[in-house]
């Protein structure tokens, strides 16, 4: 228990502010997979890998939780993801 608390310090993870909203990345029949996934790694600070498996859970299930935080930092992303036309919300 001690090591994921030092973790979480070392992180300044504040469990109250942090965490409790999503960037949720709805599907769209416009933009390409390689361009959510640009968007993704750009935008989002994603690798690769992990944009690509967002994109694809998105094509497949009809949105993804890309992004965990709080909202402020959220409202960012969105607005930046938004701005390249791609349909995202914060739930």
């Amino acid at each position: 228990m001690a090591t994921k608390e030092k973790i979480r310090e070392d992180q300044n993870f504040n469990p109250e502010i942090e965490g409790k909203y999503y960037l949720v990345l709805h599907n769209d029949e416009v933009n390409t997979f390689e361009f959510v996934i640009e968007s993704l790694i750009d935008v989002c600070g994603h690798d690769k890998i992990q944009a690509e498996q967002c994109a694809t859970l998105t094509h497949y299930k009809g949105k993804c939780d890309v992004k965990k935080g709080s909202f402020d930092n959220l409202k960012m992303m969105k607005d930046a993801l938004t701005d390249r036309g791609l349909s995202v919300t914060i739930n």
